[in-house]
């Protein structure tokens, strides 16, 4: 029997790896998609599954494309892609973060993602056989203060992704927005912090978050549903979080 394909991107750490060995149980074959090649070759000696690495920047869309165009025969139907890759850059508050910063996020959770969907898409209508699972997060239902383009682009996931399906309707091509809420034990905090880990270490204190396992048993459990069903969009917080409600801010003299 023919093996299923799923390429993961941002599979070198965190949701991405879980998710590639989550898949590997399965019986996937995996292209595998993150900058750093030793960490995709740490993954795949981990795994019992062939594996195709492609490592590269997400947001090198020349480069990109010309390492999907040159995957191997059997890498090159792919049944499930996992736009995981995405990344939230510091918490200041819109008057005063860097606009790099923003350029980046948009760049790497926005146009990353929809550029490989536009790559992948077109062969999964030609088969009528497929499935993208996009990373969302919470963030892009709830505004917090410092989410600002990082709380938009996830937003920009989840209007895509309904999108898509509208556009997809009439197809068995299905479309999942995965949106997790606080997580640990990846490197999400660390980079949205620079690596200063008592800021990251502040974000996970006292109480306890989702797990990359627990969304790599989600994702098992959308890819398992049978061809009929679409799982539009599925939100998954830990216990210890809950949506917050509107603020409102008084001044000390405000009776």
């Amino acid at each position: 029997m023919k093996l299923r394909t799923a390429l993961i991107t941002g599979a070198s750490a965190g949701l991405g790896r879980a998710a590639a060995v989550a898949l590997s149980s399965l019986g996937y074959r995996l292209i595998l998609v993150a900058r750093r090649e030793e960490k995709l070759r740490e993954l795949e000696q981990a795994l019992d599954t062939p594996c195709h690495l492609l490592a590269c920047d997400v947001t090198d869309y020349e480069n990109l494309a010309r390492k999907l165009s040159t995957r191997p025969e059997d890498f090159y139907d792919i049944d499930v892609l996992i736009n995981n890759a995405g990344l939230a850059l510091g918490l200041a508050t819109a008057d005063k973060v860097e606009w790099q910063d923003w350029q980046t996020m948009i760049e790497t959770n926005c146009l990353a993602l929809a550029f490989l969907t536009r790559q992948v898409l077109p062969a999964m209508v030609e088969r009528n056989h497929g499935l993208i699972i996009n990373l969302g997060s919470t963030a892009g239902n709830y505004a917090y203060k410092g989410g600002n383009v990082y709380g938009a682009s996830k937003a920009f996931v989840d209007h895509f992704s309904m999108n898509l399906r509208a556009d997809l309707i009439g197809t068995k091509v299905r479309v999942t927005n995965l949106v997790p809420g606080l997580i640990g034990e990846t490197e999400f905090s660390k980079v949205r912090f620079q690596g200063d880990m008592d800021a990251v270490d502040a974000v996970y204190a006292n109480c306890e978050a989702l797990t990359p396992q627990d969304i790599a048993n989600t994702i098992e459990w959308v890819v398992s549903q049978p061809q009929h069903v679409n799982i539009n969009r599925l939100e998954i917080m830990p216990t210890c979080q809950a949506p917050a409600g509107l603020a409102v801010h008084k001044t000390s003299d405000t009776p």
